[in-house]
């Protein structure tokens, strides 16, 4: 109680224990009391919703700073042209997305969690290790023990939690152990790109495949990787290349898709493969990418560039015959043919029944330097470096190129090159005799094309290769109208310094339509074994050849090739015969 009570009014003083009387004028703008239960209740109300407004307020801008944090400025074209900005989350995920070329997602990144542990803020080891044992069954109660017990104060325990492990092992509440926001790399399509796309390490890093070639890139931008790769197409041959080994009771094979206009690839199979996302499961050789890596003689798939190389270099004409009745003597071999003729050839009969013997001469008559050239613009003598897959291997070439090398290489032995450097080479025989670096990369810019053929020269190609289909080994792959042209080979697999019969590389390559190339298939087995079906043979033009039959007539309809029913194949040879007239 205060000793005095003033009021302007009045002017009084009042003492302690008078009694005080109070004016009915009294307001707070004159310092007057008026009691009014009323007006007390409503003031206290709108004290009460301005400080729940205040709060709130508070809140708000507090949830705002919390959701734009770690956000990034983005500058936005308003719609009167003035600039704007606005902040967006960043993107917790570090690695771009790998898609194809209609934009299916092949590899994507997921947010996950890692565990670890500070082992110095660790009260009970043991039974911290104990609790964790049991929300975390794949991992040894022992070795979680050594991890908490180890020096130092950062270990993991283990990535890439599951959310539910997530959960309990916080509700545990024990000190020590922090989460870390992480991410794991996720192949949706499992085995199907495998050795095309590699994979990365428990820190998302490439190791191996595109992931390791292009991981920079992969790293550096979220903007997805769009590829050349058809997910539909790769999926279709990949099943028919697998039921092919299967019936021939291969140990592997190889299949390989190119648009021949620009080599940017559509499909590439290697079998057997793995899934990426379970590398604890992968084998040894299912491991190895046989399409870029692996070196093999392919045989008499290298007749389509000695014939070309004869066409080219003007030493031989379409006319020309060649004495294919007895084996030819060199120095140091004897080249025979594979039930052959035993007469005279001409060019188209060479490839029909493909001839070593036809071919060697055709290569000796040419010349070693022109042949080493030619086969170099070809790009059989060099690392196809540029391609967007870490695994890849140089050719294998003679020490020595003299006469024998000239003769023997003329059929595909004495050089050892990779499947993709045999389809890129193919390709530009006929695509109009253009050189493509291939590649995997959509909207690759192509700064290495170069002329290995004249147009000429790749328009009767085109129809020999026919030939070699309609009437040769390469029968089985005449997919009724698509106009199929391509060339078989077999050759026979060099184990302990000799050459064994019955273990052989069998390969197709063909491109279709013939009269208008968009694309080449390349298809290989590895050691395919004889069926009662096959009659005991071996040969690429009993294995090989059906499958890609069989896959040509899958995907060119997936390709929207129209199918020409009406092709008359006298016309085909009045083509050759008018195209490179002499």
């Amino acid at each position: 109680m205060f000793g005095k009570w003033f009021s302007r009014k009045s002017e009084n003083f009042y003492l302690p224990g008078e009694e005080i009387k109070i004016d009915k004028s009294f307001s707070f703008n004159n310092y007057i009391c008026e009691k009014d239960p009323f007006a007390t209740c409503k003031n206290r109300i709108l004290f009460a919703v301005l400080m729940f407004g205040l709060v709130y307020g508070i809140i708000a801008v507090r949830l705002m700073g919390v959701c734009t944090a770690g956000g990034k400025e983005v500058e936005v074209a308003a719609a009167d042209d003035n600039d704007s900005f606005y902040a967006l989350p960043e993107n917790p995920i570090k690695r771009a997305d790998i898609i194809d070329r209609n934009g299916t997602i092949i590899a994507t990144s997921l947010p996950t969690v890692n565990l670890y542990a500070n082992p110095k803020k660790i009260l009970d080891a043991d039974e911290a290790a104990e609790q964790l044992a049991r929300i975390l069954p794949d991992i040894r109660y022992e070795d979680i023990l050594a991890k908490l017990k180890r020096r130092g104060s950062f270990v993991y325990i283990k990535r890439n939690l599951s959310p539910s492990q997530q959960y309990q092992i916080n509700a545990l509440g024990l000190p020590g152990l922090e989460f870390e926001d992480g991410e794991k790399r996720i192949y949706p399509h499992k085995n199907l790109f495998a050795h095309l796309l590699g994979t990365t390490n428990i820190d998302n890093i490439g190791i191996s495949g595109l992931e390791k070639q292009l991981d920079e890139r992969l790293r550096e931008s979220d903007i997805p990787l769009k590829l050349t790769i058809d997910a539909g197409i790769q999926d279709t041959i990949r099943e028919e290349l697998k039921a092919g080994i299967e019936k021939f009771d291969a140990l592997g094979g190889v299949a390989i898709l190119m648009d021949v206009n620009s080599a940017e690839i559509i499909a590439m199979v290697s079998l057997p493969d793995f899934d990426p996302n379970r590398l604890d499961k992968a084998s040894g050789r299912a491991m190895f990418n046989f399409a870029t890596k692996g070196l093999y003689e392919p045989g008499s798939v290298f007749k389509v560039f000695n014939a070309a190389l004869g066409l080219e270099k003007g030493n031989v004409k379409l006319s020309d015959r060649f004495d294919a009745t007895k084996p030819l003597k060199l120095r140091y071999n004897v080249i025979k043919d594979y039930r052959g003729e035993n007469r005279w050839l001409d060019l188209q009969e060479i490839l029909i029944y493909s001839s070593n013997i036809g071919s060697a001469q055709i290569a000796l008559k040419v010349g070693q330097e022109k042949q080493r050239r030619f086969l170099q613009g070809l790009g059989l003598f060099d690392n196809i470096g540029n391609f967007e897959v870490y695994e890849k291997a140089s050719p294998l070439l003679p020490r020595r190129w003299g006469e024998e090398t000239t003769a023997t290489v003329a059929y595909g032995y004495g050089i050892s090159v990779t499947p993709l450097h045999i389809i890129t080479a193919f390709s530009s025989i006929v695509n109009g005799g253009i050189y493509h670096t291939p590649t995997i990369l959509s909207g690759k810019t192509q700064n290495e094309d170069h002329r290995v053929i004249s147009e000429k020269t790749s328009k009767a190609m085109r129809g020999l290769l026919r030939g070699v289909v309609v009437e040769g080994s390469g029968k089985r792959a005449n997919v009724l109208g698509y106009e199929v042209a391509g060339k078989t080979g077999t050759a026979n697999k060099l184990v302990n310094g000799k050459y064994v019969n019955k273990k052989v590389m069998t390969s197709f390559v063909g491109t279709f339509p013939a009269s208008n190339p968009r694309y080449a298939l390349l298809l290989m087995m590895d050691e395919p074994k004889a069926t009662k079906e096959t009659w005991g043979f071996v040969t690429s033009g009993w294995n090989t050849v059906p499958t890609a039959g069989k896959i040509i007539s899958a995907i060119a309809p997936q390709l929207n090739i129209k199918a020409n029913y009406d092709l008359d194949e006298m016309r085909r040879n009045r083509i050759i015969e008018a195209s490179y007239e002499r």
